[in-house]
C-alpha cells in the first residue's frame, strides 16, 4: 500500500506487459483517429512514455494521444511503421519500408518528435 508521500512501488516487467495490451487512439492534426494496438504504438519512445508514465496523465487515463502538428497522411504512415517494426523486430527476413520521396521530411520531423 503506497501512503502521502511514499515512493510508488517499483513496476515489474509482468505489469507493462499488461499494460502493452488494448488500444491506443492517434489523433491526427485535421482530427483524423487511427486506432492501434497498444503494443504497436510502443514502438514509440514518446508514446510509450505517455501512455506508461505514473502521473495521472490525460493520455494514460484516456488511451489518446492528439498530434495537432502531424498531418493525418504523416500519422498514418507512422502507424504503418510501428506495424512493420513490430514485424520485423522478432529477426524474421527485413524488407524495406516504403516512403514516398515527398513525404520523406515530414516523416523525418515527425519520427524525431516520436523518437522512433
Amino acid at each position: 500500500m503506497v501512503g502521502k508521500g511514499d515512493p510508488p512501488a517499483p513496476r515489474e516487467a509482468e505489469d507493462e506487459e499488461e499494460d502493452a495490451g488494448g488500444v491506443v487512439k492517434l489523433i491526427s492534426a485535421e482530427g483524423f483517429e487511427f486506432v492501434v494496438d497498444k503494443k504497436a504504438a510502443m514502438v514509440s519512445n514518446t508514446l510509450r512514455n505517455m501512455l506508461t508514465s505514473p502521473g495521472g496523465f490525460s493520455e494514460t487515463r484516456q488511451g489518446e494521444v492528439r498530434f495537432p502538428e502531424i498531418p493525418t497522411h504523416i500519422l498514418e504512415k507512422i502507424c504503418q511503421y510501428f506495424y512493420w517494426s513490430l514485424h520485423y523486430s522478432r529477426g524474421q527476413e527485413t524488407t524495406e519500408f516504403p516512403i514516398e520521396p515527398e513525404i520523406t521530411l515530414d516523416l523525418m520531423m515527425a519520427a524525431n518528435y516520436l523518437d522512433t
